[in-house]
């Protein structure tokens, strides 16, 4: 299927009901609506220079035009290339150039920058306001135009870049079948219906928000709150006051809300949050349910995957933690370094093959020739084993990995541990070069406002915990860890500081 059905299906089955509502200002965009619109942005595109089979960049934040601009570019047969708006001037001038796209779409406050950046490139820069209902002259010259064009499941759909520590980023190609696939497969994976609504408050330019609170919603039926972006403050309020059932968070939204105070509302209506786009440390799960008593689902997923590939079961009894659950709508194993199959138990790199999996990178044959294996699983990059229950746990990267006098070490166990102290409210391991092991391992650690703790309490914390031999040869304090778009510490930097 491709996303014009799926908009068309929704709208044909409930066309009144609602698909998003606004948290801040009750705004709402109803399936017939969506569909009517897509219809009119398809033509209204047209009339902005994009053909079907063009690109269209988005430097947006949150709102139901940027919603209705996604979703209607896509359904008439555009490829959607939304903006990482923490990007660095240079890495959004190359993102414009690079993606080839004819037109770029900005929010008011973003206009001036964007045309500076664009200048000299072949592509249209045109400002849209991200909370407005229509687009100006939308309907009237939409009817002036022609008909909208309906994509094939196997166009591509989202070139999404991905940020990674060091070199440019790469241009992940995700056809209409890739969303439709894996929108049905979150939908599938937490029996959504269409009585259930997510809050959305994490960034669409990010895959987890794209395919989790934009596309699953679509797939069941349901709905997303649009919030503008996170806050700790408004956070359960925008949950609560928005009939919201479910929510979808990553781990630095747990480690705010766990800092902040408990809602006086009764959080019964929730039936379950779940947590993706990096390890979420058993503690924080822990503390979480016990603090909020609602369920907390890990899942695990990458942009080349469109967001999920593994998920705990929905069942409370059935999860298990520190694993990142089981394949989701999708086949996955642990290989070697000679890409063999491993069994149960064995650590090795996670491979993932199924209907969800990118058709490549944009304009980069070898790194897509290198994400995969001869016989078509994608390589993850993921060191981690499955248990004979079918359950994944990752413990790290395969270039973070600390190699310890020839011992392989994974950092999420040290970070795992160091979470455990008390005073912890944060931690990250990484390898420094040592001249007699190799590598030596470092903590960085974000202690808790109000709290202290030298170096020496923290390594003979660890003592006691992981032994000598994985205990941290350095602490470093401070004030915060570096985090790219999706939450994930960036060890290799910690490295480099």
């Amino acid at each position: 299927m491709s996303i014009a059905e799926l908009v068309r299906q929704q709208a044909e089955r409930q066309p009144d009901a609602v698909y998003a509502v606004a948290t801040e200002s009750g705004a709402v965009l109803r399936y017939g609506d969506l569909q009517t619109g897509s219809t009119h942005i398809g033509r209204w595109l047209a009339r902005q220079g994009a053909a079907p089979g063009d690109t269209v960049s988005l430097v947006m934040p949150n709102g139901l035009m940027t919603l209705r601009l996604l979703l209607g570019a896509m359904a008439c047969g555009r490829c959607v290339n939304p903006v990482n708006l923490l990007s660095q001037p240079e890495v959004m001038r190359y993102v414009f150039e690079h993606s080839d796209c004819k037109l770029v779409l900005a929010a008011p406050e973003w206009a001036e920058r964007v045309r500076q950046l664009a200048e000299g490139l072949a592509c249209k820069v045109v400002v849209v306001d991200p909370d407005a209902l229509s687009l100006e002259g939308e309907a009237e010259e939409a009817a002036a135009f022609g008909a909208a064009d309906s994509p094939a499941p196997a166009d591509v759909a989202l070139l999404m870049y991905t940020s990674g520590t060091t070199g440019r980023p790469k241009g992940v190609m995700l056809t209409q079948a890739n969303l439709v696939a894996n929108a049905r497969a979150i939908a599938a994976e937490h029996a959504l219906t269409p009585q259930d609504r997510v809050l959305g408050v994490l960034p669409l330019y990010h895959i987890n928000a794209f395919a989790v609170t934009m596309l699953a919603p679509l797939a069941s039926g349901g709905s997303v709150a649009m919030a503008p972006k996170f806050s700790a403050a408004r956070f359960w309020d925008q949950a609560l006051g928005t009939g919201c059932t479910w929510i979808n968070v990553v781990p630095t939204i747990v480690s705010y809300l766990l800092e902040g105070p408990v809602p006086v509302a009764s959080l019964a209506q929730l039936r379950f949050c779940r947590s993706a786009s990096a390890a979420l440390p058993p503690e924080h799960l822990r503390g979480f349910e016990r603090k909020f008593g609602l369920g907390l689902i890990e899942t695990m997923g990458l942009t080349e995957t469109v967001a999920p590939s593994f998920s705990n079961p929905l069942d409370p009894a059935l999860r298990k933690l520190g694993a990142v659950g089981r394949a989701s709508g999708c086949e996955a194993r642990i290989i070697d370094a000679e890409l063999r199959p491993l069994p149960d138990g064995s650590t090795g790199e996670l491979a993932i093959r199924g209907p969800n999996v990118m058709r490549g990178y944009y304009k980069n044959p070898e790194a897509t020739a290198a994400a995969f294996t001869p016989d078509g699983w994608l390589r993850t990059g993921d060191l981690g084993h499955r248990d004979s229950d079918g359950f994944f746990f990752v413990t790290g990267r395969i270039k973070e990995l600390i190699i310890k006098g020839g011992e392989n070490i994974a950092p999420r166990e040290i970070d795992e541990a160091l979470l455990k102290h008390p005073a912890v409210l944060d931690a990250a391991a990484v390898g420094i070069p040592d001249t007699h092991y190799g590598q030596e391992i470092l903590a960085c650690v974000v202690l808790r406002q109000g709290m202290q703790a030298s170096e020496a309490e923290i390594r003979a914390f660890c003592e006691a915990t992981l032994g000598r031999y994985k205990t941290p040869k350095r602490v470093r304090f401070m004030d915060d860890l570096p985090r790219g778009p999706s939450g994930k510490v960036q060890r290799l930097k910690l490295a480099e500081t």
